[in-house]
């Protein structure tokens, strides 16, 4: 006896009878958006962590009158001692949240709303200004650390401080990647809302 019911592409077909059956949610989260995000929060997390943790004292001589000698004085170089790194840590913590954040909401939204999904590309731009205006500014004032500025009566403090300055390079670098992370994120979602339209 066969069957009075055959199945398929999701029509049930009972005689003449027909009944479109209701699929789950078959949409699904692109993968490498879901990897992008926790990364560009990864690496925004340690860029905030590596330059938290950046500090170092190191001993000055310091000339108070030409003919007497110099005094030796012990100096302490604190990242929150300089406005753009203050800056710069507070830009990569608002990127690490919103990394975390934004991965859930690609979790829950699955593409399925239209305004979710602008709002999460809208804040990905938003990330990608801030940490790169952060790091250009950082930047900035990490040059005139390695070179001085003689115009300004600036001294070099990066022969002095080498550890101090090579950690904040290197969280310049992390968040640098994080910020073009975010960035290929942009990218990649104005890649498929081409496709799509």
């Amino acid at each position: 006896m066969e069957s009075q019911y055959k199945v398929g592409d999701g029509v049930i077909e009972s005689g003449r009878k027909e009944k479109q059956v209701a699929v789950a949610n078959n949409r699904k989260v692109r993968g490498y958006d879901l990897v992008l995000r926790v990364v560009a929060a990864a690496l925004s997390l340690i860029a905030a962590v590596v330059l938290a943790t950046d500090k170092q004292t190191a001993v000055v001589a310091v000339t108070l009158v030409p003919t007497l000698p110099a005094v030796n004085v012990p100096v302490t170089a604190k990242w929150h001692d300089l406005s753009t790194s203050v800056y710069f840590f507070v830009a990569n913590v608002i990127a690490c949240t919103y990394g975390v954040i934004s991965s859930i909401l690609t979790l829950a939204n699955r593409n399925t709303n239209k305004g979710v999904a602008t709002l999460i590309i809208i804040f990905d731009l938003v990330m990608v200004a801030l940490l790169f205006s952060s790091v250009g500014a950082s930047s900035a004032l990490g040059l005139m650390g390695y070179e001085g500025d003689s115009h300004l009566q600036w001294r070099k403090v990066c022969n002095v401080m080498g550890k101090f300055c090579l950690q904040g390079t290197t969280a310049l670098i992390i968040s640098g990647v994080a910020s073009s992370v975010f960035f290929l994120l942009v990218l990649l979602e104005i890649l498929n809302l081409h496709k799509k339209y």
